[in-house]
């Protein structure tokens, strides 16, 4: 099956219901709904619209995630960071095994890129291979453009 090279979506979605684990719920009835807007062929990145109402939880990472605030505001802390309010345009990363207690103040809408990490030996194996490609592909060639820099 063969997917589109582009894909074209909207923060305007329907969202369905993604609660919360109870055990991590510390105040109130927080309910997160969310949607998946796009995940890589080998489903190790993907892109989610995520709401919740008011509340206060933890939240475990077993994923690289990093958040964008849409809409409404939050208060986060963990070991070693005071607590701190984020709104709208604020962009944090979450390593995966963070751990962080969020205080959604009323509500918040984010939009999330999340990857799943390699072992360590895969990660360094891929640079190799990049770096190899990177060295023999030819200087006449177009080379795609990234937003992660040249080389």
């Amino acid at each position: 099956m063969s997917r589109a090279l582009i894909e074209i979506g909207s923060c305007n979605v329907d969202l369905e219901l993604r609660p919360i684990e109870p055990s991590w719920i510390i105040e109130g009835n927080p309910v997160s709904r969310s949607h998946i807007l796009s995940t890589s062929d080998d489903g190790t990145a993907s892109t989610i619209i995520w709401q919740c109402t008011e509340g206060r939880f933890n939240w475990y990472y077993d994923i690289d995630e990093t958040i964008m605030i849409m809409e409404g505001s939050i208060v986060l802390e963990s070991d070693g960071m005071p607590p701190k309010r984020y709104g709208p345009g604020d962009v944090i990363f979450f390593r995966d095994g963070a751990h962080a207690k969020w205080h959604v103040e009323g509500h918040v809408k984010k939009i999330a890129f999340c990857r799943k990490t390699n072992p360590v030996m895969i990660g360094f194996l891929i640079r190799v291979v990049n770096k190899l490609k990177k060295m023999f592909i030819s200087s006449g060639a177009p080379r795609p453009a990234s937003l992660m820099g040249a080389g």
